[in-house]
């Protein structure tokens, strides 16, 4: 069975692949929403956060057939490739998966018109976006329980960052 989506909207921000690969912390920028669902964004303003699905539409069709991969984005932090753990797809958020798809948690600064400005964006200029959700108290979680291995990255990125870190296995 598949499925076919309509964006609702597109990431938009100006910045290269690269610099949102290399930026920990995401980018700022907004999502443009097309005109035909603009009224959906009616009282969305006050949320401090929002959940946006998108298609990561850069993956390739090679790219998709990945099930297991190592933590190569963490190679910035110093921590060297060979000492990563080789883990299951679907324990990551690598874009390297069956159904490209993603869910960031973005900071929403200000909504005008159509447009959605963001930080914290680690999407590519151009990303298909699928939904927009309010991120609520009814989704926090707050006893998580993490692997070995993805305890022992959260502890490497603070020692190199000098702080909690705000980044997924």
């Amino acid at each position: 069975m598949e499925y076919c989506f309509k964006p609702i909207g597109f990431v938009r921000h100006g910045f290269s692949d690269e610099q949102v690969k290399e930026s920990p912390g995401g980018v700022p920028g907004y999502i443009e929403v097309v005109p035909e669902y603009a009224e959906g964004l009616l009282n969305l303003e006050g949320f401090s956060h929002i959940i946006v699905v998108s298609v990561l539409h850069k993956v390739g069709e090679a790219e998709r057939r990945v099930l297991r991969v190592r933590h190569r984005r963490l190679k910035r932090f110093g921590i060297p490739i060979d000492d990563l753990p080789e883990v299951g797809v679907f324990a990551t958020d690598s874009p390297h998966r069956p159904n490209p798809i993603a869910i960031s948690i973005l900071k929403v600064n200000r909504i005008e018109g159509n447009r959605v400005y963001v930080e914290n964006l680690d999407l590519f200029d151009g990303t298909p976006v699928l939904d927009i959700k309010p991120y609520d108290r009814g989704r926090l979680v707050e006893d998580i329980k993490l692997p070995w291995w993805a305890e022992e990255l959260e502890r490497r990125i603070r020692e190199k960052l000098g702080k909690g870190p705000r980044i997924s296995p």
